[in-house]
């Protein structure tokens, strides 16, 4: 079974809908989401729409669940005062201009998504999905994380050798295998942090006791998205941010 997983697509319209664009080329078998659907560009309402209309299943992230709920911030990691005031002004931004609807479909994601590829009827891998980790969807699960963390999540979520727990939050793809679990992040489709402007997403093929990942990248109109949020009250630093990939 051939899965794409798409996570953090934070508002951005035109690179969304490359990726699915991309998707629909590939012949997957089912297509999720790993949360985060809003945030720092100017089509919330939008994206939560083509989610919906393409029946895309997924979890809430943080940015979804403290929209839905209208809390007093995103629940976001800061490196700086200069991010931290950007962050800020994007929440009180996407919490005004997200709609009655699209907001009550971000309240109603799941925190978590198991599944069983293979049917309920064979002791096959699940498939367990979450946006941060399985204890909270604000909790960074970096890439540098020692492997008694992962165990530890592991342990939150009852997986088992064989299984695969697949995760975002971070806007930086990365793969372990340890004891037998699988441990994958998909990176991010709307604002990728590793240096690579271009949409990330995960190709997951799982097939008996094989789980390969695969990390793809597609290009999409940036100067579409970057005009849009110039174009927009929202701080025009997150146009630049694009292009960079999150990189200096």
């Amino acid at each position: 079974m051939r899965i794409a997983l798409i996570s953090d697509v934070h508002a951005n319209l035109p690179a969304l809908e490359s990726v699915l664009a991309d998707i629909d080329g590939r012949g997957v078998d089912a297509v999720y989401h790993l949360g985060d659907l809003v945030g720092y560009a100017p089509w919330p309402n939008e994206v939560t729409r083509l989610i919906q209309e393409r029946n895309i299943p997924g979890v809430a992230g943080n940015y979804d669940s403290t929209v839905a709920s209208s809390y007093k911030h995103c629940g976001c990691k800061y490196e700086d005062p200069t991010q931290e005031a950007l962050s800020h002004e994007s929440f009180r931004w996407t919490l005004e201009h997200t709609d009655a609807a699209a907001k009550a479909f971000l309240g109603s994601l799941p925190f978590r998504l198991d599944l069983r590829p293979q049917g309920g009827h064979l002791s096959g891998p699940s498939l367990i999905l979450v946006h941060g980790t399985p204890t909270l969807n604000t909790l960074y699960w970096t890439e540098d994380r020692p492997d008694d963390f992962s165990l530890k999540m592991a342990g939150h979520a009852g997986a088992k050798a064989g299984d695969v727990i697949a995760f975002g939050h971070t806007h930086k793809p990365w793969y372990r295998e340890i004891g037998g679990i699988h441990f994958v992040n998909t990176g991010s489709v709307g604002r990728p942090k590793d240096g690579d402007w271009r949409a990330g997403y995960l190709l997951l093929t799982m097939a008996g006791e094989t789980v390969r990942p695969e990390v793809m990248r597609v290009e999409y109109d940036i100067d579409r998205a970057m005009e849009g949020i110039r174009s927009s009250t929202l701080p025009r630093e997150f146009a630049e941010y694009l292009r960079s990939g999150g990189g200096a």
